[in-house]
């Protein structure tokens, strides 16, 4: 493996073919068996990307592949073009590479960004550099593994628990740890929070400290008009008061019966 170039395209075998980075993405049993379809009819169309560990090859790009050729008992080879990268390089090129064909999962994407922090020592602005991303993404991905409890992240990563309430249940964690600090119970901590609102798109947020709602007494505003249909006062300067505006008008367009019916429908709130 040496005298392996970069960019160098060659035929590996498959029980040569490291996965240590298979542990960034979840298993697709369905995929494999489809992608193991489409190798025994069409044979392999892209080759994997790999990267050299201790001289052997690992998957960055195409771990259903590699998943489906040991479901094939005539396939024991597969074409690889090597890339020279670092370990962070490689965990960025490891999101990359696999959200071409469709986005990766919010779960393996946190996997991703928690090894950049936690192992290489990266900081989340670091982390939102390398991988093109914000650097809130990056504190919302790392926040679905480190503020969720473990029975949440087993949800999550069979599915019964989605992305949008995982993020959530972040920020309610968030608030019940700063209700246990300053000595409230998590009754409370939810007394903070404001509901949903799929209207206009908010979500659970914590409301400013000390706010109490304050009920509603006495009658209700009366109601204004809307603005249009208020005469200004430089429409009054310029045509005359409002009575004067529905008699001139009403000499102009009145010689037409329908005419008539239509204006006195549209100048019934002036008149």
């Amino acid at each position: 493996m040496m005298d392996w170039a970069e960019g160098e395209i060659r035929w590996i075998a498959v029980e040569m073919i490291g996965e240590r980075y298979r542990r960034y993405r979840l298993p697709d049993a369905a995929a494999e068996a489809a992608m193991a379809g489409s190798l025994a009819r069409y044979g392999q169309i892209s080759p994997l990307a790999v990267c050299l560990r201790e001289e052997r090859p690992e998957v960055l790009d195409g771990f259903k592949r590699v998943g489906a050729v040991r479901l094939l008992s005539g396939i024991s080879s597969l074409e690889a073009r090597l890339v020279e990268v670092d370990e962070a390089t490689a965990k960025a090129m490891i999101l990359g590479l696999n959200g071409i064909g469709g986005r990766m999962k919010e779960l393996e994407e946190a996997w991703v960004v928690q090894a950049l922090v936690r192992e290489d020592g990266l900081s989340q602005l670091q982390v939102a550099e390398l991988l093109g991303r914000h650097k809130s993404w990056v504190c919302r991905r790392l926040a679905l593994l480190e503020r969720l409890s473990e029975e949440c992240r087993e949800d999550l990563r069979v599915g019964l628990l989605s992305p949008t309430m995982a993020r959530q249940l972040t920020r309610l964690s968030v608030c019940c740890r700063r209700a246990e600090k300053a000595g409230r119970s998590g009754i409370h901590a939810l007394q903070g929070l404001r509901p949903c609102c799929r209207r206009h798109g908010e979500t659970l947020r914590p409301l400013r400290p000390g706010f109490r709602p304050q009920p509603v007494t006495g009658s209700p505003l009366p109601r204004r008009s809307h603005p249009c249909r208020r005469p200004t006062a430089r429409t009054s300067a310029t045509f005359g008061p409002p009575s004067e505006q529905v008699t001139s008008l009403r000499c102009w367009y009145g010689s037409r019966t329908r005419d008539s019916q239509i204006l006195g429908l549209v100048l019934y709130p002036l008149s």
